[in-house]
């Protein structure tokens, strides 16, 4: 019996620290970003090379830069966006 007197105060200051950490953990910052590691391990560090568009199509990247002709006579539709 004469243990728990040592016990109960010790468990009470663990406690009171495990409360003090967790409180320092949140004001630094520690739980900001839940989601960044997980997806940053699935990510692939490789870097592709730059996409040149020029190669991919030609005809269509360079049709709306020299064209005179107005769109609806080319059959465009002027679309825009909400």
């Amino acid at each position: 019996m004469d243990v728990i007197y040592g016990l109960i105060p010790g468990m009470v200051f663990l406690g009171l620290l495990a409360v003090g950490v967790l409180f320092w953990a949140a004001r630094s910052g520690q739980f900001d970003d839940l989601e960044g590691d997980a997806q940053r391990i699935l990510m692939d560090d490789d870097e592709l090379p730059p996409a040149d568009n020029s190669e991919l199509n030609p005809v269509d990247s360079n049709a709306d830069q020299h064209s005179n002709t107005p769109k609806k006579e080319r059959g465009e539709n002027d679309v825009r966006e909400h």
